[in-house]
């Protein structure tokens, strides 16, 4: 009897040994490091590093790579830094970056990769500032992160990134920059660039530039955003299956538009469009062929830019706009229109007030064209232009941003476009509120 219950004992403690085994041998291959980490070189499979000391490796690897996808090592400045990048015809382009805090996050393989919004601009000449204003009006409002792709002489590069490295972290984070060349990957580089505005003419050449980008908002330099850069974005939703690009009327009156009047080439709609404001499906654009009056069977976006300009440039004078509106005069399938109050101009007031949109709703993005940020014209644009250059960033804004706003409106009410103050004012006082209650008050609230 006792040599049978020897026996047993034996067999358990034998059995305990082996499932201990196996359950320490299936710990070491974590599955949530394999979900992640990439295939192990064949010198890693063959050589005599413990699983443990494997799966730190996979996790430096990972963390080594930043949110938004652009490799930084971890010694790095989180400042811009240059990349040697390939452009379309394969020719070496520098370009300046900076990037999100590379820091290694919990991951699983239900976690969604956070959206950005792409937003695009172009500055030559003395546009420094203005382009600052700009990105500066965008991250105020703003909820999602935004990567902005900066066009810029080569003088103004290393200007844009001192300015830029120099605002708070807390700014810095909601963030992202690079900054480009002015390139034009056909033609006359020296015709394009004077086509129109300095170098106006680059953003036809995103599609081709950008071609690891899905979707972009290009703007010009002297756009200010009163509401989030969100909201505009979220109009690539409304697309229909052929819609690939988005601008708004260039005028809401025929009878004193530009292009109804005056235009001697083919134009969108009744009276144009205006590219100040352009949201772009910019993968539909590199797979479309457009139908224009050269070519029967239709050109890509990349044929047709050149082709074009030589046939029309005795024609033009709002040079790469003009363009645009040729091409959707023949495509007008593809083009989504979005209401005035997105592109408010001062064409929208200074002949009365034309845009009932932004009479209903308020401004939701302010243009100041015919350069009435910097003139006494139209002082209600500046008004505009200055509270948001000089907000500092983290003060606060209904103290330092709508009530100086609203205070230095009064001077304005005897003007054209400032006899309507609430058109200026109630976009923006709605998303300041907007902005504070997911910043403050959704934070302070506590939870039931």
């Amino acid at each position: 009897m006792r040599i049978h219950c020897k026996v047993v004992v034996i067999a358990v403690c034998f059995g305990v040994f082996l499932l201990l085994y196996f359950l320490g041998g299936n710990a070491a291959d974590d599955p949530l490091l394999k979900e992640v980490g990439e295939e192990p070189e064949e010198e890693d499979r063959n050589s005599s590093t413990s699983p443990s000391q494997l799966g730190r490796d996979v996790v430096a690897k990972f963390a080594r790579k930043s949110p938004a996808g652009v490799g930084v090592r971890p010694e790095e400045p989180v400042g811009g830094r240059k990349h040697g990048r390939a452009d379309s015809r394969g020719a070496s382009v520098n370009a300046k970056s900076k990037t999100w805090s590379n820091i290694a996050r919990p991951v699983s393989r239900h976690t969604r990769a956070e959206e950005v919004m792409h937003l695009a601009v172009v500055a030559c000449g003395n546009r420094l500032d203005e382009t600052l204003t700009m990105v500066k009006s965008a991250l105020l409002f703003s909820l999602k992160k935004i990567k902005f792709h900066i066009f810029a002489e080569d003088p103004l590069a290393p200007q844009f990134e001192e300015r830029l490295n120099q605002w708070p972290r807390s700014i810095s984070a909601k963030f992202q920059y690079r900054i480009y060349p002015i390139s034009f990957s056909v033609g006359n580089a020296d015709e394009w660039k004077k086509l129109f505005k300095p170098c106006a003419a680059q953003r036809l050449f995103l599609p081709v530039i950008l071609k690891d980008v899905d979707s972009l908002l290009y703007v010009d330099t002297d756009v200010l955003f009163l509401r989030p850069m969100d909201d505009i974005w979220n109009l690539l939703k409304s697309f229909n299956g052929t819609q690939l690009a988005a601008m708004a009327p260039e005028h809401e009156v025929p009878k004193i538009g530009w292009y109804s009047r005056f235009a001697r080439h083919p134009f969108y709609g009744v009276t144009g469009v205006n590219s100040g404001v352009m949201l772009m499906n910019l993968t539909r654009i590199r797979s479309t062929l457009f139908k224009n009056s050269m070519i029967p069977s239709g050109l890509s976006w990349d044929d047709l830019l050149h082709p074009l300009y030589q046939k029309y440039k005795n024609h033009i004078t709002w040079g790469d706009q003009d363009l645009l509106n040729i091409i959707f005069h023949y495509n007008p399938e593809r083009l989504f229109i979005f209401p005035c109050q997105w592109n408010y101009r001062p064409d929208h007031c200074m002949y009365g007030s034309n845009c009932k949109g932004a009479e209903e709703e308020g401004v939701s993005i302010l243009h100041g064209n015919r350069g009435v940020y910097h003139d006494d014209k139209q002082p209600a644009f500046k008004v505009v232009y200055d509270a948001i250059r000089d907000f500092p960033f983290e003060d606060n804004m209904f103290q330092s941003l709508f009530y100086p706003i609203q205070t230095k409106f009064l001077d304005t009410v005897n003007t054209l476009c400032g006899r309507i103050p609430q058109v200026f004012l109630k976009q923006i006082e709605k998303t300041m509120r907007k902005v504070y209650e997911e910043k403050v008050v959704h934070h302070v609230r506590p939870q039931k």
